[in-house]
């Protein structure tokens, strides 16, 4: 299946280096450019991209507010993308923004190339581009910050088993899926099965959210 990516981000540069390079994949098409995140918004809903490639700062409106535009649309738009936040500098507080507009990750714009594509095929697929390490300090400094809401969130709880509930508790500790396979004494592919079934029970898009959503339902506390 191809991959069907739009580029937003204000250097007309930046944007064709990256879609020579996607474009350039077999399973990759780059379906539109942007040079701001109102018209990334409107390119989104125009084109229906799977993947959009976000930059952070830019006139206009910034690669944030454009994010939560896409991924928090308004009644009657039901298409919901997963987007990729780039950024020049390997600051914390964009990743907490991403975070909280529904962001699948984040990635620097110096990156290598062959990163850029990796990542473009993480997102698509539905993974998190979090590595465990940095899951497991940004999210619980970002947990610091907001009060854990539990009520509903908690409530959504019960619709998982036994299983599916360790399998969060530790994607929401930073461990990968080989690790979690390791703890608990299963194949690799069953701990891939169980945390599908987690995101679609939740109603998730990807591990990114499922972190967010353990923290604030109370099933894993910061600092633990």
């Amino acid at each position: 299946m191809t991959i069907r990516v739009i580029i937003v981000d204000d250097q007309a540069m930046v944007r064709a280096g990256f879609a020579a390079l996607l474009a350039a994949q077999s399973d990759i098409d780059v379906v539109g450019e942007a040079p701001d995140g109102a018209q990334g918004v409107e390119l989104s809903r125009r084109t229906h991209p799977d993947v959009v490639l976000m930059d952070v700062r830019m006139p206009e409106m910034d690669g944030l507010r454009a994010a939560h535009h896409i991924l928090a649309p308004p009644p009657g738009v039901t298409h919901r993308p997963r987007v990729l936040m780039l950024t020049t500098f390997d600051v914390d507080d964009y990743v907490y923004e991403a975070l909280r507009a529904g962001a699948s990750g984040f990635l620097l714009k110096d990156a290598p190339p062959a990163d850029l594509i990796a990542a473009v095929r993480v997102v698509a697929s539905g993974d998190a581009l979090l590595a465990p390490s940095v899951t497991r300090r940004l999210i619980a400094d970002f947990a610091r910050q907001r009060p854990t809401t539990r009520g509903r969130p908690a409530l959504r709880l019960k619709a998982l088993t036994e299983r599916e509930t360790e399998v969060l508790t530790l994607v929401a500790r930073g461990r990968s899926n080989a690790e979690i396979a390791q703890t608990l004494v299963l194949a690799e592919q069953t701990v891939k099965t169980h945390v599908s079934r987690v995101l679609n029970k939740l109603g998730l898009r990807d591990r990114a959210q499922a972190v967010v959503f353990a923290y604030e339902s109370g099933l894993v506390t910061a600092g633990e």
